[in-house]
């Protein structure tokens, strides 16, 4: 699984019109039927409206999802509003601060796959909604989030990223993050070879998953690239790095950041080693690059790893985002059943 994310400022009216467009045409490009695509199309409308209503700085974050034969869309709006003190209350139909109609988040629940939402007043809102093709996917053991957006200009993304569901039935994943060197086509090359001879490689050691993409990815302008394996019935996380992919594990006791070594992945790697760290059902891991600053803290936010991953990501790449590269940001968690529906 690996897929960009499309990012549409929306802090007027033209705008939401524009991001419904947008989302209505991605899931006619994914094959949804009529009804579905519609859905699709009234979620993004409504998150829009309530950015153009409440918001400042509103972004709304379009994606594809890929779940074996399943294919899907996310919505995720984050902006930079007054938030909400009592969400619950502002999720009932009729309800408004604004003097808009007060249905729109009541109507993303219903119609979403997977709904969540988090607000802090004074600093902002997320909101995820998924939506799919057909009937929604098995749940697996693992949620994960991420935000891949393309610098201003560039019509591809030169930062990619992947999963890799190694062992089912053990909860065995792997994860991958890459920063093709500048940003463009050339950069998108580099990352996509990185992504490719990742998936080649499943299940292999991750020192050989690493040295395989080097040699894989010698004719193009190489990448920073970071892998995680997670192990949860080991209560153990893997990890290997060359460059400047930034990784944490976040846990109740508090952030652990994770080690890479210096190179250009594709190009030069005079040292390459793996680092074990310990991982609990409350842990999350973050990898992000370098597109986003360094100096993110989630103590900044009560209450938001209680959420869907996705609204992770999105508060980080709204609060942290240099606005002069390509930027991703993954976030991966232990499956909570807490979401609705």
């Amino acid at each position: 699984m690996e897929v960009s994310t499309t990012a549409l400022p929306v802090t007027e009216s033209s705008q939401a019109g524009h991001a419904r467009r947008t989302a209505a045409a991605l899931a006619e490009r994914l094959g949804f039927k009529e009804e579905a695509a519609g859905k699709v199309a009234l979620v993004t409308s409504e998150a829009a409206k309530n950015l153009v209503a409440h918001a400042r700085e509103g972004l709304l974050l379009l994606r594809a999802l890929h779940e074996g034969p399943h294919v899907g869309v996310e919505v995720l709006a984050v902006d930079k509003g007054p938030g909400m003190a009592d969400v619950e209350r502002c999720m009932q139909d009729g309800y408004t601060t604004a003097g808009t109609g007060g249905s729109g988040l009541g109507a993303m629940r219903r119609m979403a796959s997977t709904f969540d939402i988090y607000s802090q007043p004074g600093v902002g809102t997320a909101v995820l909604a998924r939506l799919w093709a057909d009937k929604s996917p098995p749940r697996p053991s693992m949620d994960v989030g991420a935000v891949c957006v393309a610098m201003a200009g560039e019509e591809v993304c030169g930062d990619a990223w992947s999963v890799d569901c190694v062992d089912p039935a053990a909860g065995r994943y792997r994860f991958l993050v890459a920063d093709g060197l500048g940003h463009g086509p050339d950069a998108a090359r580099a990352s996509r070879a990185a992504v490719v001879s990742f998936l080649e490689q499943s299940g292999a050691d991750l020192l050989q998953v690493m040295r395989g993409a080097h040699e894989e990815m010698r004719s193009t302008r190489g990448a920073a690239v970071a892998l995680a394996e997670l192990r949860p019935h080991d209560a153990k996380l893997e990890f290997v790095g060359v460059g400047n992919i930034s990784a944490a594990i976040i846990a109740p006791s508090g952030t652990q950041r994770l080690v890479s070594m210096n190179g250009t992945l594709g190009h030069q790697m005079s040292r390459l080693q793996s680092f074990s760290y310990g991982w609990g059902p409350a842990s999350r891991l973050v990898m992000c690059s370098d597109g986003l600053a360094t100096q993110w803290r989630v103590d900044r936010y009560p209450r938001l790893l209680a959420h869907h991953p996705a609204l992770l990501a999105g508060v980080l790449y709204r609060d942290f985002y240099r606005g002069r590269d390509d930027a991703t940001v993954l976030v991966a968690a232990a499956a909570s059943g807490g979401l609705s529906p």
